[in-house]
């Protein structure tokens, strides 16, 4: 009999083939793999401290080889723009085109789970969330991943009025939609030594 940990890993595992088949399905009527829907999902949720080559290597786990390919083949197809940081020439940023963003806007990947999870009750949903999110946690931690959380649960992150917010790492100040997206920086608030750890 397997163990619960084993258990779980199975399910998430064929949760991600699902998925990826879904993605594949859902690329294919735009002649565009997997891959490529990736790095256009992942450009539309990341900051503007987190929209590099490097960090979409980092966070898809791919080689600087094939996420360069990637963005060459979304920059030709004009889903993708690529510039110059105006405060270092060095680093190259990255962001949706309108003919990007517009293309995700009609994919329906991850609808099927918007539906699926609403049928489950609330506690039960936010319960399999806090598992996963500290199974996440462990797993980037233990491989010395980052893990390119929302900017609004990181502990650089600081409030400074109603929709008005700071940057503790980078000294810049952040507006609300920002700090909902996720951050390459990202780290965890360190818990307050008076309360017992979550772990």
């Amino acid at each position: 009999m397997k163990s619960q940990a084993l258990t779980l890993f199975d399910l998430v595992e064929r949760l991600s083939l699902l998925t990826r088949a879904d993605l594949r399905q859902a690329g294919s009527a735009q002649g565009l793999q997997p891959v490529h829907l990736q790095v256009l999902f992942y450009l539309n949720q990341a900051n503007r401290f987190s929209n590099t080559p490097q960090a979409l290597t980092e966070y898809l786990g791919l080689t600087k080889g094939t996420v360069s390919q990637t963005v060459l083949v979304l920059a030709r197809r004009r889903l993708v723009s690529r510039y110059t940081d105006p405060r270092d020439g060095r680093v190259v940023r990255l962001i949706l085109t309108e003919a990007g963003s517009n293309l995700l806007k009609t994919l329906s990947a991850g609808g099927a789970w918007r539906d699926i999870v609403q049928t489950a009750s609330p506690a039960r949903v936010t319960s399999a969330m806090v598992v996963l999110r500290q199974v996440l946690a462990q797993v980037q931690a233990q491989s010395g991943k980052r893990s390119f959380g929302v900017c609004s649960t990181c502990r650089h992150n600081q409030r400074l009025g109603p929709r008005s917010y700071f940057c503790g790492l980078k000294q810049e100040k952040l507006s609300s939609p920002e700090v909902r997206r996720i951050c390459r920086e990202h780290a965890a608030p360190t818990p307050h030594p008076s309360l017992p750890d979550a772990n």
